[in-house]
Formats: structure tokens, C-alpha cells, sequence
């Protein structure tokens, strides 16, 4: 029979959980990671992540939870997957309804993470798979020497546009303003990329297509009002994120984003009960925050923990 009774819960295994987990370890914890899917997180869409610190060359994403999930291990930490269904916070233990059992905790630690934003047109559902994505690192294969969309100002939607034109022949950048919010360095390299075209002061008003597939998009000219067609194989979405906190809804208070709202102790608005990396408000979501984050996270819990634990 699998254990219910922990000091600490931590639920999702991207950056912010797994580092917490290693500090939860290392302070003799008896901890237990969640995670609903793969280890990672977004994180592992990430073709190239070159502003982590120590690497000075840079390495995937996938490369940087590995080693994550090592250490981890290495701390004799398990990660179960599963999935938080409901869970009660009221009393000094914390119950979590997962899909197969009950399990308590003294103290949580949410890092559940983040997911992409979708824009909300037509044909964004009906060709998602088909033409729609979120991620150049598992989908730009599929476009080898074709033409693409896609959507976004911020880093994600500009770095991953420089993955694109590895395979595509060229992108249409679609971005509502007339200015990318992207690093500077990044910015660079995408003007200086030939096989990109940004569409200035435009958003997508439409994903085309038919059974076969995506066949183009229509932008609407945010400044004139005018509207294009252009003719693309596929669109991808780097639009921002929305938190995973739909399990945490009437129990924490969250912002008016979804975000948990947190102070600068991570501690949530429940005793007991702290938030890490992309899940929480804060201003930046990158590994090295998120890192910083579930470190925090840890200490606090583990503080919380001695003083009213037991």
C-alpha cells in the first residue's frame, strides 16, 4: 500500500519543484513530488536555453531537467505521477485527493507551473495538431521548406522563430505593436534573419484551412483596420501563459490573472502552504526565478514545518 502521511508535498517537477525537492532533501524531509505529466514542464520545449548560469555554451531544455531529476533521485526523493483532483486546506494538515488515493501533508509547495495561452480564433482549436502549435522544438521538423506563422513579441515567440528558420524557409512574425518586447540580443538576430518577416501592428483574426491542414491566416492591421491573407503550411502561438491553479480555486488567493499571490517568503495566503516558478505572481518567468524560487520555497516550508509540524 502506498504511503499517505508526508512533511511535505510538492506539487509539479519543472525547475521550481525539483529545486525545492533537492533543499526539501537536504533538510531531512520526508517529502513527496507530484506531477501530472513528464518532469519539466515547459521547460522541455525549450530548444536552447543559454542565459541559465554555469553553462556558458548554453544546453537544452530537456538536458537541464535530466540533471535536475538526477540530482533529485540522487537525493533518494521519488516523483510520482499523479494528479492533485481536490484537495483540503483548512485543518493543520493539508489534504490532497489524488487519483488514487488520499495523501496529508503538514505543508505544500504548489509549483503546478503554467501553460500556454491560447488567442482564441477561429480555427485555433479545430487545426491545433494539424498545422497549430505551441512548440517549434517538437513540431518544426514537420515543416521542413515551407512557409509558417507566428504570434508573439516576447522572448519564447522570437527565439523559437530562430529555431523555425532552421527548417522553414521563412516566417511571418505576427505582433500587435511596433516594437518586439523581446532581450535585445535576441532581437538582433531576428532582424538580422533573413527567412523572418515581422508583421508590424497586426494580430491574427483568423487560422485557415481545410481537412488537409492549415493553409493560411488572416491579420487585421490593428492601426488601419485593414485585413491580409497570407498563405502558411502552419501557426505557431507564443502568446504569454495562463497558470495551472484551477485545482486551487475558493482555497488560496489568487491575482486577478490566476497567478498565486504570494510574499517574498513564497508563503501563500493558507499557513502552511508556499508557491514556486511560473505558477505565482511575479515578474519574470525563467528557469534561473523559478530556480530561486523553489529554494525559498523549501527553507520556508521546512522552517514551518519545525515550528508547527509536530
Amino acid at each position: 500500500m502506498a504511503k499517505t502521511e508526508y512533511e511535505l508535498v510538492i506539487i509539479g517537477a519543472g525547475p521550481a519543484g525539483l529545486t525545492a525537492a533537492i533543499y526539501a532533501a537536504r533538510a531531512k524531509l520526508d517529502v513527496l513530488v507530484l506531477e501530472k505529466a513528464a518532469p519539466g514542464g515547459q521547460i522541455l520545449v525549450a530548444d536552447w536555453i543559454e542565459n541559465y548560469p554555469g553553462f556558458p555554451e548554453g544546453l537544452s531544455g530537456a538536458d537541464l531537467i535530466m540533471n535536475m531529476t538526477d540530482q533529485v533521485k540522487h537525493f533518494g526523493v521519488a516523483i510520482e505521477t499523479n494528479e492533485v483532483v481536490s484537495l483540503d486546506l483548512s485543518g493543520k494538515n493539508k489534504h490532497l485527493q489524488l487519483n488514487d488515493r488520499e495523501v496529508t501533508a503538514k505543508s505544500i509547495i504548489i509549483a503546478s507551473g503554467a501553460s500556454p495561452k491560447k488567442l482564441g480564433v477561429t480555427g485555433e482549436d479545430e487545426y491545433y495538431g494539424k498545422g497549430v502549435s505551441v512548440c517549434a522544438t517538437c513540431d518544426a521538423p514537420f515543416f521542413k521548406n515551407s512557409t509558417v506563422a507566428a504570434v508573439g513579441g516576447g522572448n519564447t515567440a522570437v527565439q523559437e522563430s530562430l529555431f523555425l528558420t532552421r527548417f522553414v524557409d521563412k516566417v511571418y512574425l505576427i505582433h500587435r505593436r511596433d516594437q518586439l518586447r523581446a532581450d535585445k540580443l535576441l532581437q538582433e538576430r531576428a532582424f538580422e534573419n533573413d527567412k523572418i518577416e515581422v508583421v508590424w501592428d497586426s494580430v491574427l483574426k483568423s487560422i485557415n484551412g481545410s481537412q488537409a491542414g492549415v493553409s493560411g491566416v488572416t491579420v487585421e492591421n490593428v492601426k488601419t483596420g485593414e485585413t491580409t491573407d497570407l498563405s502558411v503550411d502552419g501557426c505557431f502561438v507564443w502568446v504569454g501563459t495562463n497558470p495551472n491553479t484551477g485545482f486551487l480555486k475558493d482555497h488560496l488567493k489568487l491575482d486577478d490573472r490566476g497567478f498565486v499571490s504570494v510574499n517574498s517568503r513564497m508563503e501563500a495566503s493558507v499557513s502552511g502552504v508556499f508557491a514556486a516558478g511560473d505558477v505565482r505572481d511575479t515578474p519574470l518567468r525563467q528557469v534561473s526565478t523559478a530556480v530561486g524560487d523553489g529554494a525559498i520555497a523549501a527553507s520556508e516550508a521546512a522552517e514551518y514545518i519545525q515550528n508547527h509540524g509536530h
